[in-house]
């Protein structure tokens, strides 16, 4: 059955009094007045920012004090080990600039799983971080003063979906055990919230906990009880102005964590800071000064809170906040990076103009379904999804690619429901406020949507489409590159949520099963929201966007940058990305499947794909899954190929920027559109004033010659009726009937399917979907049913015995909770760099530093590979290139300022009309000696054997060119530098 604790409304004013049992003699810490107090660790304090009870209580208690709150800390921590995207600044720095007189610590849990073996190496650890923090004085002045934590315990919640808790709370114990001991020798305050925890636990009327180890809002409120006991020796007691207190709490909070875990750090201080447009002004200056912005803003937020614990008013004053730095657009020209070939018009046309502009294929036609003129929250949509009622829903993302300070917080999800049916959206309802909406579905009645760095799950319990639960359901989600971080959710026939990330993030995902998931990887995970497993799927990258799934459960994703698409199938303990079509455009947003009974029978289950760049549009491709064999591949049945057809969706409106894809309950296709003169994130400032916030449409294509599709009923139908639908032929149908499941009772759905399966013959070939689908539902409610899954095993049906042996996959080698999925960083790290003996010393340790270069994530084995060997038709080869062993100057120039236009490497052509993008500028991003070292790593790699290039080198070319603000043409290279004879 699904966990009831999801939905558990806090009760803002029933604040019970807690503590009996709680070591606060022990754990009781002089807190004094205007004390800055630091919150460091893992998911257990990170988690306290979202709900407020913490600070609320302490403050409540001490009216007098003016404490001041930042939470520092961050899932999947531990002592040892933080790690942060690139330029992240460290704990010690963000302590300093706290100035913290007061540190909080909450370690102990991801430790350990490392069971009693680790216990001397975490005493070990915790000891020499004691000494380190109290030896810096972060306020400037005095020591430290440190609250070492324990861990809570692992609620046992009796759902057979999880585990029990009590392997885990053997170790917790231990671990809570050497806290206390490291506590007492180094004498430090000391809370133990694991005994507390039990008891409440056992005095609890409902979970506290939403997976067994992480707190829900109440039980976050009960903990604070135990804290704040603990820490003032005051019991803690209902009071009518605690709301108030954690209200205001909650008001700064926002701010703060916008500072702290500022999102889209890659372009605050990370490689694309440094990129420079108008007059030399960089993204670092621009958004480095937000975050000043929020300091300010955040202290300013400070005396609301003590006003409120005093009971007196207090308005907030922003007049003393840095103004932002104003930002000159580059659109037409402005920068060495402006790019009229990706650029639009800052002209726009209406939505109903825009449609003279889109071409379909004869017998389609299109309409505007909505648009910001008619709901001026519709700005920039992202994703869009179908609900069980049948209405269209869109993640709306008008603040891309994060929220300034001072500007409206205007993210959202919207319902458009077409009520009379007219194919126009009759209403715009705002279901909620959500940072960077990246990716959404549904699930369990509710909704679990993207907002880095976290996944948090709405839902609406009193019927007025307004979410008024809000928790958040997983953290750790990388957020250092807003546009390819966790994106395009999708629910799985299987019950997962699938969700692809790309390369400069760092994900920590903390769970029950075991340590954290700590990866880089660009890839696709995939999440259980049942179970709650999280697993590295599949690797893709550099920034994957869009996933699907067809009628056989065959599953399609892409690869947004190099516009590459693939079929994921399952390889070793996890999945593998294998090819699906011949790349002819990039970059590549979203995709989808035709099913329709609306669209014609020759275009079912083809694939569809959408560009925001050149084609502007939605290809189409037919997919051939019974084999595929021409004169460079021989697939086999199930080995998915795909072949382009004629245009389908296309415009010629340079705005038109179509980001997702979906098949309507009316059988209509429909198509977001981001609408907007700026798609590049690389090309334009991050605040350049023509990234639009204002437009975005949604349009609407159907057959005109077939009747629309018949609605189906699934909200709300009972059981039995619901499984009769997962026998209709369309895929949209069954999904949405699969998500109506997601909600309904595990004992009850899967009596009902062994009643409902009856009715079907395993030896006949229509019936083997139906078994299929009988399958995935026991899979989706986590029920092994072994004898089922050896029938679709031995089914008539290739395709069903294909798909049933990807569920035995996932329920065998590849389960999350077995240790299948584990992210390859481990298996990289034992690699050691292999040195050329014909390199010297000197260029040895060159060597070594560009092997490190080259491979750092989206410098240049992203595109070029690790073996160098590249990626057509988009990116060259570097092994054996001609560009690579010739001119030292020619190959440093292009490094240097980028590399732009048709070029020939080994006698292929690799042109912009292909879709080949600009090579990356690194004189921003690489000093002369990480250039020099990478470019002898290149030139001495793959069967390479050329001279090194030194430092010296590179400076010279850079003193020459001081002011080169475009890239070099290959034309313009080999003018001043021929290509040498026999290259």
């Amino acid at each position: 059955m699904i966990r009831s604790r999801f939905f558990t409304k806090t009760s803002s004013l029933i604040l019970l009094a807690i503590l009996a049992g709680s070591p606060a003699a022990q754990a009781q810490l002089p807190l004094e007045k205007s004390d800055t107090i630091c919150l460091i660790g893992n998911g257990l304090g990170d988690r306290m920012q979202h709900d407020g009870w913490v600070e609320a209580q302490i403050q409540s208690q001490l009216p007098d004090h003016q404490l001041r709150f930042r939470n520092l800390a961050y899932a999947g921590d531990t002592v040892a080990s933080r790690p942060r995207s690139k330029d992240f600044q460290t704990h010690e720095q963000y302590l300093a600039h706290c100035k913290a007189d007061v540190i909080f610590v909450f370690f102990g849990y991801n430790e350990s799983f490392a069971g009693e073996k680790g216990v001397p190496k975490f005493k070990k650890d915790l000891t020499a971080m004691i000494d380190k923090y109290r030896s810096l004085k972060f306020n400037g002045e005095s020591e430290s003063r440190l609250v070492l934590f324990s861990p809570i315990a692992h609620e046992d919640l009796k759902d057979p979906n999880l585990p029990d808790g009590s392997a885990n709370n053997k170790n917790l114990e231990l671990y809570t055990a050497a806290i206390a001991e490291v506590a007492k020798e180094t004498k430090v305050a000391f809370v133990d919230l694991f005994h507390p925890s039990q008891k409440l636990y056992a005095e609890a009327e409902s979970p506290l906990t939403l997976n067994g180890i992480h707190l829900l809002p109440e039980g976050n409120r009960q903990l604070a009880g135990v804290i704040t006991s603990a820490l003032t020796g005051k019991p803690s007691v209902a009071d009518d102005k605690l709301e108030s207190i954690r209200e205001k709490v909650l008001f700064k909070n926002w701010h703060w964590h916008n500072r702290y875990r500022a999102a889209d750090g890659n372009d605050i201080w990370g490689g694309r800071s440094k990129l420079a447009f108008v007059d030399g002004q960089n993204n670092g200056e621009v958004l480095q000064h937000e975050l000043v912005m929020l300091d300010v803003m955040t202290a300013n937020r400070d005396p609301a809170i003590w006003a409120a614990v005093n009971g007196t008013s207090y308005e907030i004053d922003d007049s003393n906040v840095p103004k932002p730095i104003p930002v000159i657009s580059n659109v037409g020209g402005g920068s060495r990076s402006s790019n009229a070939d990706k650029e639009g018009s800052d002209t726009y046309l209406s939505g109903e103009e825009a449609i003279e502009k889109i071409s379909v294929p004869e017998g389609y036609e299109v309409n505007l379904f909505a648009d910001e003129s008619m709901f001026p929250n519709l700005a920039n949509p992202v994703q869009m999804q179908v609900d069980t009622k049948g209405r269209l829903w869109a993640a709306c993302w008008s603040t891309y690619p994060k929220w300034e300070p001072f500007k409206e917080m205007s993210d959202c999800i919207l319902i458009l429901p077409d009520d009379d049916g007219d194919g126009k959206a009759d209403r715009a309802i705002e279901f909620a406020k959500v940072h960077n909406p990246v990716g959404f579905e549904f699930w369990n009645g509710g909704v679990i949507v993207t907002s880095q760095p976290d996944v948090i799950f709405l839902k609406d319990t009193d019927g007025d489409d307004v979410a008024d639960v809000r928790v958040v359901l997983l953290q750790g989600i990388g957020s250092a590159d807003t546009h390819h971080s966790a994106n395009n959710l999708i629910h799985g026939p299987d019950g997962a949520l699938y969700w692809q990330s790309g390369v400069f993030q760092k994900n920590s995902h903390e769970h029950p099963w075991g340590p954290p998931l700590m990866t880089g990887s660009s890839a696709m995970y995939r999440f259980d929201p049942r179970r709650y497993t999280i697993s590295l799927h599949a690797q893709n990258s550099p920034n994957p966007h869009g996933t699907s799934f067809d009628y056989w459960g065959y599953h399609f994703a892409n690869d947004g940058t190099g516009g590459r698409s693939y079929q994921v199938r399952p390889s070793g303990d996890g999945f593998k990305m294998h090819p699906l079509v011949t790349k002819e455009v990039r970059p590549v947003t979203s995709d989808a499947i035709i099913s329709s009974s609306n669209f014609p029978e020759e275009v079912q289950q083809d694939f569809l794909l959408m560009n925001v760049i050149g084609y502007l549009g939605v290809k189409r491709y037919q997919l051939h899954r019974e084999g595929f064999k021409d004169k460079d591949r021989d697939q086999k049945l199930g080995e998915i190929w795909g072949t382009p057809t004629d245009d389908f969706f296309r415009s010629s409106d340079k705005n038109f920027r179509p980001t997702d894809a979906v098949f309507g309950a009316d059988g209509a296709l429909y198509v977001a559109d981001w609408q907007n003169v700026i798609i590049g994130h690389m090309q334009h400032n991050i605040r350049d004033p023509k990234r639009d916030k204002l437009h975005g449409r949604i349009y609407r294509m159907v057959y005109k010659d077939r009747p629309l599709q018949e609605k189906v009923a699934i909200d709300g139908l009972p059981v039995p009726a619901l499984l009769k639908n997962l026998e209709h032929p369309i895929d949209g149908v069954r999904h949405r009937t699969r998500l109506e499941l997601s909600e309904r009772d595990s004992s009850e759905v899967v009596a009902a399917v062994s009643e409902w399966i009856k009715a079907f013959d395993p030896k006949k070939e229509e019936h083997a979907h139906h078994l299929l689908e009988a399958l995935w539902v026991h899979q989706q409610h986590n029920v092994k049913n072994e004898t089922l899954l050896q029938v679709v095993l031995d089914s008539p049906n290739p395709h069903a015995r294909i798909a049933a042996a990807t569920v035995k996959h996932l329920w065998g080698p590849a389960d999350p909770a077995k240790g299948g999925g584990a992210p390859p960083e481990e298996k990289e790290k034992r690699k050691k760099v292999r040195v050329p003996k014909h390199l010297g010393k000197k260029d040895a340790k060159a060597f070594e530093l560009g092997a490190e270069v080259y491979a750092r994530e989206a410098h240049c084995s992203t595109c070029h590979q690790p073996d160098g060997e590249g990626l057509a038709p988009a990116y060259p080869p570097l092994a054996g290139s001609e560009w690579v062993e010739g001119s030292d100057e020619r190959l440093i120039k292009l490094t240097l300022h980028g590399l732009w236009g048709p070029i020939t490497v080994k006698g292929k052509h690799y042109g912009p009309e292909g879709g080949v993008p600009p090579m990356t500028r690194f004189a921003e991003l690489l000093d002369d000696k990480e250039i020099a070292a990478v470019l002898t790593y290149v030139r001495n790699s793959w069967g390479n054997k050329g001279p090194s290039i030194s430092s010296g080198d590179v400076k010279k070319v850079r003193a020459a060119y001081p002011k080169r603000n475009t890239f070099w043409s290959p034309e313009e290279l080999l003018k001043d530098h021929p290509m040498e004879t026999g290259k």
